[in-house]
């Protein structure tokens, strides 16, 4: 098979157009043709007035490699590929014993998920417990919220099956280019996603597909022997400690959040607990660090939502062409005077502001698009570099104490009752209250309060957002209007701790397994599942080796 790189297409053109092309280029007969797909689609726009597709296709023939060798072996833009379907070791019948117990997985999110169906997969039977709900019940509690305010702290945009990623934008880019990535776009294919996800070069699901897709997920693992837990919460981990050996997890203490009769608590015999927590498990965080499990604090970022309208974000980015192609995204870096680095994060085309508090009394806002991204709005993530130094104390936790008192401020501003706090961003700059709207409406789904930003944040991230949303004026013109919404807070884009794991993967305690963004390892749905599944494979060494 080869992959031919580097194909421009006009904006308007079908699948067959491209194959003609292709074929006309490279002198190829169609009858020579075994297979033929596209490996990648781009939109280059840097020149507005001739934006193009570019493509990748992948293409198998009816003749031999010697003679596919010698008529594309120096070709530009040409190159020789083999495609290997991923595959791990299968434990067969497995049975637990006294001293060999099922895995068990701590959190349904990318990460947890991912690892629960490799786990299955081998023959593993792997008990995958979650705080929240399944997903169905889920996106009743989380739209139940946005309509009236009343938040479930364990069924919410943070907690349930499919984890933070599904009441998002669904994006699945990721800078890692790791072999695994292969694998979770095929699953989610398989379980409902668009097949174009394999190609494109900024893939994404939308929350509406997610839903479904994640309880086929489910379903597929629980078919193989995987077990599902809702409405469980991780309340302690239990090890053997010695002077003389590693400490080795021998069960956890989980509570049934819906029951309360005295049999709420129970314990489940494992070796080894994969710790899929994800961002905002701060309970658990707490826990950890009560029971001597090693954490570092770590950089992470807070900030706001920008909104623009979607029409000129396409305008800025496709020019003549705004109106012919999908909605526009955008991802900008800028460093500002202070040294700090200001990023867009999360950016959701032609989608909503949602509330995603996780604990009463504190504001968190993020972004979510449907499949189509069809709105009226833009919105993204404006946020600021914030480091271990940034906090006062000693606590290994200060930056979820600072992120909490960051919520806490956005709460009071917007009512005390999670509408959200907003901003023109002409009035951010000038420290003052807005008191009327421009051409940009806010899209935030449980309505908003006027009110000044600037007293959320320490200074040198008013100064930082400020500076960074001008900057990128100059990459997308009209970023930095007067009358783009500013909406806080933005306070979980990543976790604010690290739990270091060694060369198995284990963290100072044997067998417990920090796995995903909550333990540090991931930035997103992809590298969240990709790690999930690296971690799936230590533990099937683990079992081997036992």
């Amino acid at each position: 098979m080869i992959r031919i790189n580097n194909i421009k297409m006009p904006v308007k053109h079908s699948e067959n157009d491209l194959k003609k092309t292709v074929y006309k280029l490279y002198k190829i007969n169609e009858n020579e043709i075994k297979s033929f797909e596209i490996a990648g689609q781009a939109i280059d726009a840097r020149k507005k007035d001739n934006v193009v597709f570019v493509y990748a296709v992948d293409i198998s023939f009816k003749f031999d490699e010697e003679t596919e060798k010698k008529r594309f072996g120096n070709v530009k833009n040409v190159r020789k590929i083999e495609k290997n379907p991923y595959s791990t070791e299968k434990i067969e019948n497995f049975t637990e014993t006294e001293n060999v117990k099922r895995p068990v997985i701590v959190g349904s999110g990318p990460a947890g998920i991912f690892a629960g169906l490799v786990l299955a997969e081998v023959g593993l039977k792997p008990i995958i417990i979650e705080q929240g709900k399944n997903v169905n019940e889920r996106e009743k509690d989380v739209y139940n919220f946005f309509k009236t305010g009343k938040l479930d702290k364990y069924s919410n945009v943070q907690f349930g099956e499919g984890g933070a990623g599904t009441f998002s934008d669904g994006k699945l880019n990721t800078n890692t280019n790791n072999f695994r990535i292969q694998k979770v776009y095929d699953e989610l294919i398989l379980a409902g996603a668009d097949p174009k996800i394999n190609y494109m070069s900024k893939p994404h699901i939308g929350t509406d597909k997610l839903i479904e897709i994640m309880c086929k997920i489910r379903h597929k693992i629980e078919s193989l022997g995987g077990e599902y837990r809702f409405s469980t919460k991780l309340v302690k981990v239990n090890y053997e400690k010695s002077d003389s050996e590693n400490n080795k997890i021998k069960s956890i203490l989980v509570e049934n959040i819906e029951n309360s009769d005295e049999n709420k608590f129970y314990e489940i015999p494992t070796n080894i607990v994969v710790l899929a927590i994800g961002h905002s498990a701060r309970d658990t965080f707490f826990m950890l660090n009560e029971e001597n499990v090693t954490m570092e604090r770590k950089t992470f970022s807070v900030g706001v939502r920008i909104e623009h309208l979607q029409s000129m974000i396409n305008y800025s980015q496709y020019g003549k062409f705004a109106d012919k192609l999908p909605a526009a995204e955008y991802k900008l870096n800028v460093k500002t005077s202070n040294g700090r680095g200001v990023y867009t994060f999360c950016m959701c085309p032609g989608g909503v502001v949602v509330p995603s508090s996780s604990e009463e009394g504190r504001l968190v806002v993020n972004g979510m698009s449907y499949s189509q991204r069809d709105l009226e709005n833009a919105n993204s993530a404006i946020l600021v570099n914030v480091f271990p130094e940034d906090f006062p104390g000693e606590s290994v936790l200060a930056g979820v104490e600072f992120q909490r008192k960051l919520e806490e401020k956005a709460f009071e501003l917007g009512g005390k009752d999670y509408k959200a706090p907003i901003q023109l961003f002409g009035d951010f700059v000038n420290n003052k209250i807005s008191t009327k709207l421009g051409k940009v409406k806010p899209s935030y789904l449980a309505g908003y309060k006027f009110a000044n930003l600037n007293e959320i944040f320490p200074q040198f991230i008013n100064d930082s957002i400020k500076e960074g949303i001008t900057l990128m004026d100059r990459k997308i013109k009209g970023f930095a209007s007067y009358d783009a919404i500013l909406s806080g807070v933005e306070s979980r884009s990543s976790s604010p701790v690290k739990i270091p794991r060694n060369e198995r993967f284990f963290s100072n305690i044997e067998g417990l397994m920090p796995c995903g963004e909550g333990a540090g390892y991931a930035g997103g749905i992809m590298s969240a599942a990709v790690d999930g599944i690296k971690c799936a494979e230590y533990v099937i060494d683990y079992f081997i080796e036992k």
